[in-house]
């Protein structure tokens, strides 16, 4: 049968004696219908999720890096982008101005009592983040309190450290000008620290962080233990602070205790319920292949990714761990 034209079905028509209008309308039909099966089919721009993360060195920016690929592979009409940015605070302001659409952060950075409707809320606790104190291991610094007077790191501006190290260098009576401080973020630290510019730096990441690795494999380190100041912290500022070990086997440096918080995976409030469905599911069902780039996002699981409180979780991601009982 050979295709009919829209000249030639209009001409038989009307020769069939059916009235002009009904030809005229149906003609308008059969042009516009191409236009209609193309926009079925028609895809439409891709989404665009923008993960604000911290630092090339440390370990959002590794677990960020991670989790792009994996939704750009896993979901056809996603085009993720990680950013690199100051980490904690800085990724929940960039949340809350729409210019990221997932972030990390601590959770001590975020409001003990958020609003009632937050835009920014939560898709997973990842894992804890634990409070470095790196200096080298000649230096007289060997405690906290041994910082009085001397040069030191307290993270960069906009990031989670500085959060910590302001409310721990307060409950220990070093704020004020009893330490020289200085705001860096890693990689300048260590750099710093190496060169002898500063007397020690902080950090606060999962284990291991990198830079702190390569910091401790070259150069001859210590790492402070902190873990006496955890009951201080809860009592005076937030009860999130738990004290957490630094084994031997991580840095190859004297065990430690210190002070970790958890931090979590944020998402804009307004997303999609299906589309953070998605990505929740992606993030808990490719944990091996997120581990793989650092072993801090091997810990998460199902039942501990739901504990955020107090700051709530994306109906979307509820969804998921309902479904999946954990």
């Amino acid at each position: 049968m050979l295709p009919v034209s829209r000249s030639r079905y209009a001409a038989r028509a009307a020769r069939a004696g059916r009235p002009s209008v009904q030809v005229a309308a149906l003609v308008a039909v059969l042009l516009v219908l191409p236009s209609l099966v193309g926009c079925r089919d028609d895809p439409g721009e891709p989404v665009r999720i923008r993960i604000a993360t911290g630092s090339q060195t440390a370990v959002y920016h590794a677990f960020g890096q991670s989790l792009a690929t994996i939704l750009n592979r896993e979901l056809p009409n996603v085009r993720a982008e990680v950013l690199v940015t100051a980490a904690s605070v800085e990724n929940v302001r960039l949340l809350n101005a729409g210019e990221a659409e997932l972030g990390f952060s601590q959770a001590d950075v975020l409001p003990a009592d958020p609003s009632p409707d937050p835009a920014v809320v939560a898709i997973a606790r990842v894992y804890d983040d634990l409070l470095h104190l790196v200096t080298t291991a000649d230096s007289p610094v060997r405690t906290l309190t041994d910082l009085r007077g001397r040069r030191v790191s307290i993270g960069a501006a906009g990031s989670g450290t500085e959060i910590t190290v302001s409310r721990l260098l307060k409950v220990a009576d070093l704020d004020g000008t009893r330490v020289d401080r200085v705001q860096l973020g890693l990689d300048d630290s260590v750099a710093a620290l190496r060169n002898g510019e500063i007397d020690a730096f902080f950090f606060s990441g999962g284990l291991p962080v990198r830079a702190v690795a390569d910091f401790v494999r070259d150069n001859p380190a210590r790492i402070v233990s902190l873990g006496e100041w955890t009951a201080r912290l809860r009592e005076e500022s937030r009860e999130v602070y738990v004290p957490r070990d630094v084994p031997r086997s991580v840095y190859g440096t004297d065990a430690v205790t210190t002070v970790a918080n958890p931090n979590y995976l944020l998402v804009r409030a307004e997303l999609p319920d299906d589309l953070v469905r998605r990505i929740t599911e992606l993030l808990m069902e490719r944990r091996a292949e997120l581990a793989a780039a650092h072993p801090a996002a091997g810990r998460m699981s199902p039942r501990s990714a739901i504990a955020t409180a107090p700051v709530p979780l994306h109906p979307g991601a509820m969804a998921y761990y309902r479904e999946s009982k954990p």
